[in-house]
């Protein structure tokens, strides 16, 4: 008789266990931590962000699973596959990045937010995060969004007697429980059509449905595509994130364009790519609409966005962060007509690699001009040339990154990758949509990164930056001239695995 209990590989679940873990502890130290003494609980945070992050190199050796089916070891809950490595470096990765922008965010914030539950509630949602990439049944997948998602409501809102966070928070939160419960009405129907949450037999059951059942199956389908629209802010599912961006921290808005956004889009691959690959006659074109869709509205929305106007530096990236997300669909929508599937996602992959680094990097460069200047005005930045060369430059190559222009090879690079995923799918029309949309973004990037080196209004104003600021906005220049200088480098990195 088969044992009915499972075995658990440890080293497999690390990376996600070991945010989770640090999660209580921070919560728990924090009721015997002195006021004075709460930086700690930063640095012990990054401390576990980077262990988790590091926990995904003995893994690189070949795939590993657990929480199999007894009798079936083929068909399992959680998947450490070279995909699931990929997502969950750029999760990790990215958390770990925001929690150096929230050090000293934090410091300058006076008791405003209170320290041990912001660091517990990223380091939870980091564990979601990093738990949804491995998921390969729609339980763990749901319960992994939802972790992602949950204490990033609170978050937005965590600043006492901030009325306009309180305000993004509610609106993040109506917005993400309407995307999940359209989203579980779906996998409840995909469910009821084939018997099954896992999957891989998803995908072979629902090619024989029962004829009585096949609408239903259809109506799953649509509502659970609906529902991860939400979670990527893909349009009309995107009103939420310019007021989110604007009232939550600066730190947190940065998590959620690039970890929130990736929680999404993965989870969107899975459900379409894995589970659902014999309906891609009906999730194909509802994406290829969708990013054509979300790709025109983000960037015409960052081009109406007025200088002088209060935040609009952070609506501006709000804005572009929708628009870019149009572009990360191409490759998803284009698997559906695709001959080589893995190669089509790998282009996602390989784009959100690109793209976490350098918005990362462009909030980071705002959090420092935030400092000085509280409305953080496009405006502001006229002039940080002569104020911080550094900084300037740095932002001046970050911007041109996501413009897709020289010397920023990398956004370039990932731009043609996804161009040619399109073109390759036969997707012509989609790129010629997308190339008429990189040109309306070049004009509002190259208009912020000109301003950065023209004359000054009245004396330069000098920005001190603290060691983690520094430190955020160094690494993520490196990695995105690394990567400019060996573009390559992604998509041998971001080859996918996952068929």
């Amino acid at each position: 008789m088969s044992s009915l209990v499972q075995s658990v590989d440890w080293l497999a679940i690390a990376p996600p266990t070991i945010a989770a873990v640090v999660a209580l502890a921070v919560l728990v130290a924090d009721l015997f931590l002195a006021a004075e003494r709460k930086a700690l609980l930063g640095w012990v945070s990054l401390a576990g962000l980077a262990a988790a992050v590091l926990m995904l190199l003995p893994l690189l050796d070949g795939d590993r699973a657990t929480f199999c089916l007894t009798g079936a070891p083929h068909v399992c809950s959680y998947t450490a596959d070279r995909f699931t490595l990929v997502i969950q470096f750029l999760v990790l990765g990215g958390a770990f990045l925001a929690a150096l922008l929230s050090v000293t965010a934090l410091k300058d914030a006076e008791k405003q937010v209170p320290a041990g539950e912001f660091w517990f509630l990223l380091l939870s949602s980091a564990a979601g995060a990093a738990l949804l990439p491995a998921s390969r049944d729609l339980a763990t997948l749901i319960v992994a969004l939802e972790v992602a998602s949950l204490p990033a409501f609170a978050l937005v809102g965590i600043r006492y007697g901030d009325k306009r966070s309180s305000e993004a928070a509610l609106k993040f939160f109506l917005s993400s429980v309407t995307a999940t419960a359209v989203s579980l009405m779906g996998i409840s129907f995909v469910y009821a059509s084939t018997g099954t949450l896992y999957l891989t037999r998803i995908a072979e059951r629902i090619q024989h449905v029962d004829g009585q059942l096949h609408v239903l199956a259809q109506t799953g389908v649509v509502l659970t595509l609906v529902g991860f629209a939400f979670k990527t802010a893909a349009v009309p599912f995107h009103f939420w994130v310019p007021d989110t961006y604007v009232g939550a921290p600066l730190p947190v808005a940065a998590y959620l364009s690039v970890v929130g956004k990736t929680v999404g889009f993965s989870g969107l691959i899975l459900v379409t790519v894995v589970a659902l690959p014999s309906y891609s006659d009906v999730w194909g074109p509802a994406l290829a609409a969708l990013a054509a869709l979300t790709m025109t509205v983000g960037n015409v929305g960052a081009l109406r966005q007025q200088a002088t106007r209060a935040y609009s530096a952070v609506r501006l990236l709000a804005w572009s962060s929708v628009g870019q997300a149009g572009y990360l669909l191409v490759p998803i929508a284009a698997a559906a007509y695709s001959k080589d599937a893995q190669k089509a996602i790998g282009s996602t992959v390989a784009y959100a690699l690109m793209y976490a680094a350098v918005n990362l990097g462009a909030f980071a460069v705002a959090a420092l001009v935030g400092r000085t200047r509280a409305l953080n005005r496009i405006a502001d930045y006229r002039g940080l040339y002569a104020s911080n060369p550094l900084a300037a430059l740095f932002l001046a190559f970050f911007l041109l990154c996501l413009a897709g222009l020289p010397p920023g090879v990398i956004g370039l690079f990932a731009k043609v990758t996804v161009f040619s995923a399109a073109v390759d799918a036969g997707l012509g029309w989609l790129a010629v949509v997308m190339a008429v949309n990189v040109v309306i973004a070049l004009f509002y990037y190259l208009q912020w990164t000109a301003l950065l080196f023209r004359a000054p209004e009245g004396e330069p104003e000098k920005h001190r930056v603290p060691a983690p600021l520094t430190a955020a906005i160094a690494l993520t220049a490196v990695l995105g001239i690394v990567l400019s200088g060996a573009p390559q480098l992604v998509l041998r990195f971001s080859s996918t695995g996952l068929f």
